[in-house]
């Protein structure tokens, strides 16, 4: 199994389409016996289910992520399990041990709220989304 994680400076990043990196760890028989920082090289949103399933993950855990990226890793084979906050091994070591609680509320709705620029791209119309879009 290999689970990946939404990461900045160790931490679980909160927002899954800006996620600077991912920790991806390599799983047997309940324990990392691999791990490795993958750089998100900067492409965002629905590019990076693309990315996580070039490398094979099986699970990805992060923090906030919206509707579109979650159909997109489903779209990939990538399962998720989102609202974790704290270190990015520590989250690794609960769910393998199966005491990770994710928040309810991961979902990310603010792409849809007056004003926010979603890194520059809308989702109303006369916009390009630069290839971002995740409706």
């Amino acid at each position: 199994m290999r689970i990946a994680v939404c990461s900045e400076n160790g931490e679980v990043f909160q927002h899954f389409g800006h996620t600077p990196e991912f920790l991806v760890c390599e799983v047997a028989d309940g324990k990392v016996v691999a791990s490795e920082i993958v750089s998100s090289g900067g492409i965002g949103h629905g590019a990076l289910a693309g990315l996580l399933g070039e490398n094979k993950i099986d699970l990805l855990i992060c923090g906030g992520i919206g509707g579109g990226a979650m159909a997109a890793l489903a779209e990939a084979g990538v399962e998720v399990v989102g609202g974790v906050s704290g270190d990015a091994k520590a989250a690794v070591e609960s769910y393998l041990a199966g005491t990770l609680a994710p928040r309810a509320d991961f979902k990310c709705n603010h792409h849809n709220e007056e004003g926010h620029s979603c890194g520059g791209h809308h989702h109303e119309g006369g916009h390009s989304c630069s290839g971002h879009c995740h409706r």
